[in-house]
């Protein structure tokens, strides 16, 4: 018999704040995050110069020496968060965090990218002088996910999710499995990603990113017909999984149930999105729950401001829909946040459902004709409750996945 699975605790580390409520007043300005970022203009052929930094929070004093050591700028988002989330849950220093019930589903694009200067500088100056015990744990694709683990002292299961884009909503599905399954009672599941110029380069070479450096105010602009690329971000998202009964028992606030999950790979290109696999994983979401499209009220889009991201994901949703779902791109005000946006979007997107308003989706004037045909979500956004809502989140690799959240239970 499978159990229920229950989110009891939330934090976000984002461009739009380290607060949710903050995030929250920041999404309701319907102004963005992005910058120009001047540094930038040191490297020769990087086309871009935006990017929208996590910039309001602060390393706690009880981050000691100690506990750094292994972690870099990812890894001390990531940590930061599952704390704020840990305490949101009622959950920190809690026995079961440490006897074997907890298990820790995180993921990063890649480990902090600062570290791999240290190994690059060995290979150079054939000299080992800037290594130390801490930077391959640094630079490791599981950062994240050990060190909050070590951090916790968790002792249950441990999953990496080192997938792009999708690390933080792969991060969330396999916690849900492994607590619906009967594998763990609790999973702090997620994702992380930090700014770097080579994680912006990295879709500079893609032709993939905005180039409006004069008006980072316009952009991006998912969706629509004037769009030019994305923007890079960074930040971390947490979420506290639960089986039911548990947090039933200890009297624990509940936000919301994950009720499906589906996730799929394209298997026909590293970059180039399938509209027909896209759909595949929202179908399988919707098997999972057993829910008929028709249930979902709002849909959390990946909308990158890609041109053919764009494209293949509403028209991926539209053949599932079939009307014209609600639907909005929090990369608007954020930027690309890579490995954290399926964690940091589904938790704005549950506060958004709480609250009875969901965010417009900024700088979209007019819709792409090639869009799928669905209700974009403009203007000043729009006031309705909504008892189902669905998160997807698309990733180099042909990675597809989407999660539905039932609101009131």
């Amino acid at each position: 018999m499978t159990k229920r699975v229950v989110i009891t605790g939330m934090a976000q580390v984002s461009p739009l704040g380290a607060d949710r409520e903050k995030a929250f007043s920041r999404l309701l300005t319907l102004k963005n995050c992005v910058k120009y970022m001047p540094e930038l203009e040191q490297y020769t052929r990087l086309n871009t110069k935006l990017a929208a930094a996590a910039e309001d929070f602060e390393i706690p004093q009880h981050f000691n020496r100690k506990v750094l050591r292994t972690m870099g700028r990812v890894g001390i988002l990531s940590v930061l968060s599952a704390e704020e989330a840990l305490i949101d849950a009622g959950l920190l220093g809690d026995e079961i965090i440490t006897n074997g019930e907890t298990g820790v589903s995180y993921g990063s694009s890649s480990g902090s990218l600062e570290s791999i200067i240290d190994f690059y500088s060995m290979m150079v100056d054939k000299e080992v002088k800037t290594l130390t015990s801490g930077s391959y744990i640094k630079m490791m694709a599981q950062t994240c996910a050990v060190n909050i683990s070590l951090y916790f002292k968790t002792t249950g299961r441990l999953i990496p999710t080192s997938t792009a884009c999708t690390s933080g909503s792969l991060g969330i599905g396999y916690a849900y499995e492994a607590i619906k399954n009967g594998y763990q009672t609790v999973m702090i599941a997620g994702g992380a990603e930090e700014l770097h110029p080579t994680q912006i380069a990295i879709f500079d070479t893609l032709y993939a990113t905005s180039q409006k450096n004069s008006t980072p105010e316009l952009t991006p602009s998912p969706f629509d017909k004037n769009r030019d690329g994305l923007v890079i971000g960074e930040g971390a998202g947490t979420l506290i999984l639960e089986e039911y009964e548990h947090a039933k028992r200890r009297g624990a606030k509940i936000y919301a149930e994950i009720i499906g999950f589906g996730t799929s790979t394209d298997g026909t290109h590293i970059t180039s999105p399938n509209m027909k696999k896209m759909k595949s994983a929202l179908e399988l979401a919707l098997k999972d729950a057993n829910l008929s499209s028709d249930k979902i009220d709002y849909i959390n889009a990946h909308g990158t401001a890609t041109y053919q991201g764009d494209i293949a994901e509403t028209n991926a949703t539209y053949d599932v829909f079939k009307r014209h779902v609600p639907i909005s791109s929090l990369k608007s005000y954020t930027g690309h946040t890579l490995g954290a946006c399926g964690a940091v979007e589904a938790i704005l997107s549950l506060d958004m459902a709480h609250k009875k308003w969901f965010c417009p989706t900024i700088n979209l004037n007019e819709v792409d004709a090639e869009c799928g045909d669905l209700d974009y979500i403009k203007g000043e956004g729009r006031e309705f409750g909504a008892d189902y809502i669905m998160s997807n989140n698309f990733a180099f690799g042909g990675i597809n996945t989407s999660l539905i959240f039932k609101v009131n239970i």
